[in-house]
C-alpha cells in the first residue's frame, strides 16, 4: 500500500490523528484539511490558564473564548473534541519558570518552554493514549524526510516561520508530529478557512505570550513572585551610580527605554543601554551601544537533532525569533555548546534561545540551547 499524505502505511480512514486545536485559524484549518483528506481526526484543546483579564483578552490563546471557538470548529467539521485541563502543569512548567527567569535577570521565551513540555511532551502522550498515530499542529514549520529520518525545517513563508520556538523538539517527537501548514503562506491558510466556512476565518492571530496581558511582563512577575520586584541602582561600566530603578524585571539587555537617566543627545554611543543585569546586587549595568556586542556565548540545556559534529563547525544561528540568520561557528560538548559569531552580535541576553541552522541553506534546524549568563 502507498503511504498516505502523513507518510504512514495506512489508508487515511484507518489513521487516527489528534489535532492540537487552540481555537485559532491555523489549528482549525489543520483539522479541516485532515478531515477533508479522510483521516479519523480528533480535536484536543488545552486549557492552560485562567489569568484574570488575560482570559478575555483579544489575541490570547488557550483560555476562555478560544476554547469555545475550538469547540465550534470541531462541531462544524463533525469531529470529536476534548478539552484537557493542563492549568496546573502550565503554571509549574511555564509561568513559574518564566517569573523565576526574569527574577534572575534573564530574558525567557515561554513559548519554547510550553512547546517542549505541556504541548509536545504531555499532549503527545495524551494523543498516544487516544490511539492516534500522529499529532498534528498548525505551526509553520516543515517536517522533511531526510536520509537519516525526519528533519525539522523552517516554514516556507519566512514571515510566518516558527522554527525558533520549536528547536526543543526531540527526534522521537518529530517522528510522531506532523505540520500540514508548513509549506503554506498565511494568506492561503486564511483562504482555506473561508473555503471551509470556519467560524474563526477572520479571527486575529494570537500573540506569542498568551498569559501576559498587554505585554506587561513585570506585572506578571510581580504577581507570581512579589519578592522579585525590588528597587536598586543603575550603574555604568565603571560601577558609578547613575540612577535608580524599580526592579530588574523591568529591563532586558539592549533596552534603552525606561532608564530615566536624563537626556543624552549625540551619537548612538553617547546614549546608554542596558548591558547586563546583576540580580544578586539588584543592579542594572548600562553602557554605550558598542558594549552590547558579543562575539561568543555559551549555551546550556542543548537539544540537538542534527548530525554529530566534531570541532568547530560553520552554522547559521538566530538569537531572536524575528531576527535574520547570522553566520557563526558552533562547538558541541554534551548538553552544552559554544557559539562564536563571525561579526559581533548586539543585544544578546541570557535566558534567550539560540537556534542553530545548517550553514548551506539555513533551512534545517540542527538544534539549539539557552544562553548562559555572562561573566562580565
Amino acid at each position: 500500500m502507498a503511504r498516505n499524505s502523513l507518510d504512514l502505511d495506512k489508508a487515511p480512514g484507518d489513521t487516527r490523528v489528534v489535532v492540537a486545536m487552540s481555537g485559532g485559524v491555523d489549528s482549525s484549518v489543520t483539522a479541516a484539511l485532515l478531515k477533508e483528506q479522510g483521516y479519523d481526526v480528533v480535536g484536543v484543546t488545552l486549557q492552560l490558564y485562567d489569568h484574570g483579564v488575560a482570559v478575555g483578552k483579544k489575541g490570547a490563546c488557550c483560555a476562555g473564548q478560544d476554547i469555545q471557538d475550538a469547540r465550534q470548529v470541531a462541531d462544524r467539521l463533525g469531529i470529536p473534541h476534548y478539552v484537557l485541563d493542563y492549568e496546573s502543569r502550565f503554571r509549574a512548567e511555564v509561568m513559574d519558570s518564566f517569573a523565576d527567569a526574569y527574577a534572575r535577570g534573564e530574558t525567557p521565551v515561554p513559548c519554547i518552554a510550553c512547546n517542549r513540555t505541556v504541548k509536545f511532551r504531555d499532549l503527545l502522550r495524551t494523543a498516544r493514549d487516544l490511539g492516534a498515530e500522529a499529532l498534528a499542529t498548525g505551526h509553520y514549520v516543515q517536517r522533511v524526510l531526510g536520509e537519516a529520518g525526519p528533519e525539522l525545517h523552517r516554514g516556507a513563508d519566512p514571515a510566518r516561520d516558527q522554527s525558533y520556538f520549536l528547536f526543543g523538539t526531540t527526534q522521537a517527537q518529530l517522528d510522531y508530529l506532523r505540520f500540514p501548514l508548513g509549506h503554506l503562506p498565511k494568506s492561503e491558510t486564511r483562504a482555506l478557512a473561508e473555503r471551509f466556512d470556519l467560524p474563526v476565518a477572520e479571527k486575529p492571530d494570537s500573540q506569542d505570550i498568551c498569559f501576559v496581558p498587554g505585554g506587561d511582563y513585570a506585572a506578571v512577575v510581580q504577581k507570581l513572585r512579589p519578592e522579585a520586584v525590588e528597587p536598586g541602582e543603575v550603574v555604568d561600566l565603571q560601577g558609578r551610580v547613575v540612577g535608580r530603578h524599580d526592579g530588574i524585571v523591568h529591563f532586558t539587555v539592549g533596552q534603552r527605554r525606561g532608564l530615566a537617566l536624563g537626556d543624552r543627545d549625540g551619537t548612538d554611543n553617547d546614549r546608554l543601554y542596558v548591558v547586563r543585569l546583576d540580580p544578586e546586587a539588584r543592579r542594572v549595568v548600562v553602557g554605550p551601544r558598542a558594549a552590547l556586542g558579543r562575539t561568543e556565548m555559551a549555551l546550556y540545556d542543548l537539544n540537538w537533532i542534527g548530525p554529530a559534529l566534531e570541532g568547530r563547525v560553520p552554522v547559521q544561528v538566530r538569537v531572536r525569533s524575528s531576527q535574520a540568520l547570522r553566520p557563526a561557528e558552533i562547538e558541541l560538548a554534551g548538553d552544552r555548546a559554544m557559539v562564536r559569531f563571525v561579526e559581533p552580535e548586539v543585544g544578546v541576553s541570557p535566558g534567550q534561545a539560540c537556534v542553530v541552522y545548517d550553514a548551506a541553506t539555513g533551512s534545517r534546524v540542527l538544534g539549539g540551547g539557552f544562553i548562559r549568563r555572562f561573566a562580565s
